[in-house]
């Protein structure tokens, strides 16, 4: 059977938060861009929903934020980690952005947000069901992706093709690069527990010898997360289901001993297995990989979808100018990836800290009651607050929208 070809300026593989923003950026400055997501929608839970200011900012900045926060969503604007006896709080204060607080969102709500507003302009194409299932090249260079959909085999010819498509990239596989394991001593349990409005609204940590659970408020539920040795899952199940309620019932600051009942059964509980690795090359001719594609983050700070997103932006700001004229370099292509490595390599150092000098060792279940840094004790002083609020809520790098609004919506 002859292949369909579907002509483009960029392909974005992967509908997340990377690749959707940055199709949606292109289209609104006037370039043709196909998005591909393999899946029929983004219904999938316990995927990562905490916007943070920095990701409010940018919605601000495309005149979209009044609309996006009617979507349904909790506001935080402080984090407390009981840490042994020591207690932590990271207030968000002096922020120079719009909103002062973190957003809890379901991604998919986000991500149907940002198709809705994309789908409003000529130039945007995206193409549900549509699995990338290999690289198109030509003279050394990336042309384009051949992809499965519905209607059968698809060439999607393009400029450049941008890998949006997770950790898990078959983009960056395909392409033969290269990452570094970066390291991580837990995985991560996640289920939900009942909440009540006396249970107070905030983000929940708490740290004991063995055991750390944090507690994200989701308005009728507790979305949680049981922190667990690295590949422990099975010594976990093997103490049984009691045990783990048991476990999660001491970790919380509420009286939640009866909710835990609502775990009937392992398949109540999701494993995440955390990865935190940097791809050492982003780039080669014609193709490029951002978001977790090119850098998987630890579920430390719930920094993801905002890296990816300032990635989209970065990427968005560079490319959009060179895809217009069809003059996309190799240089350009680096400039990507000089910009948002700096940001990527001290989050990554950061969560890396705080997983080798606290998670790892309380995880260890020494049997001594962990204590918290003397670091982070410090950042609590008020001259110092400022320091963990702007490095959770901003980033080390903030990306604003630079990209004009070229195509008229329709």
């Amino acid at each position: 059977m002859a292949v369909n070809t579907i002509e483009t300026t960029c392909c974005v593989v992967g509908g997340g938060p990377a690749g959707m923003m940055l199709g949606f950026l292109l289209a609104r400055a006037g370039i043709k861009v196909t998005v591909l997501e393999k899946h029929a929608d983004f219904l999938r839970d316990f995927r990562g929903d905490t916007v943070h200011p920095s990701t409010l900012q940018m919605m601000h900045e495309l005149g979209l934020l009044e609309d996006f926060l009617k979507l349904p969503h909790s506001k935080v604007d402080h984090v407390s980690l009981q840490i042994g006896a020591d207690t932590v709080r990271i207030a968000l204060l002096g922020l120079p952005t719009v909103c002062k607080y973190i957003a809890f969102m379901p991604q998919w709500d986000f991500l149907n947000f940002i198709a809705a507003h994309g789908k409003a302009y000529p130039c945007f194409d995206l193409r549900m069901r549509a699995e990338a299932t290999g690289l198109i090249e030509e003279g050394g260079r990336v042309v384009g992706v051949h992809a499965k959909t519905e209607a059968g085999e698809v060439d999607i010819r393009a400029d450049v093709v941008v890998g949006c498509d997770g950790r898990h990239s078959r983009i960056r596989d395909a392409a033969g690069f290269k990452s570094d394991d970066l390291g991580a001593p837990m995985d991560v349990l996640w289920f939900r527990l009942p909440r009540q409005p006396t249970d107070g609204a905030e983000v929940v940590g708490h740290i004991e010898s063995g055991r750390m659970l944090i507690m994200l408020d989701r308005d009728d539920y507790w979305q949680c997360a049981f922190v667990i040795p690295k590949d422990g899952i099975d010594a976990v199940k093997a103490k049984g289901l009691a045990a783990f309620r048991a476990n999660v019932a001491a970790l919380t600051p509420f009286k939640l001993g009866d909710r835990v009942d609502v775990i009937t059964s392992w398949d109540d509980v999701k494993l995440l297995t955390v990865t935190v690795d940097l791809l050492r090359r982003w780039y080669r001719p014609g193709l490029l990989c951002i978001g977790d594609a090119a850098h998987a983050m630890s579920p430390i700070g719930g920094v993801g979808i905002n890296l990816a997103v300032q990635d989209a932006v970065a990427a968005a700001n560079i490319l959009a100018e060179p895809l217009r004229g069809s003059a996309v370099t190799e240089q350009t292509l680096a400039a990507v990836q000089k910009r948002r490595s700096f940001p990527t390599k001290a989050t990554q150092r950061l969560q890396l800290t705080l997983q080798n000098n606290l998670i790892g060792p309380a995880l260890a279940g020494s049997g001594k009651r962990p204590q918290a840094p003397l670091i982070m004790k410090m950042l609590q002083w008020p001259l110092l607050r400022l320091i963990p609020a702007r490095a959770l809520a901003l980033g080390f790098r903030p990306e604003h929208i630079r990209t004009p609004e070229i195509s008229a919506a329709r």
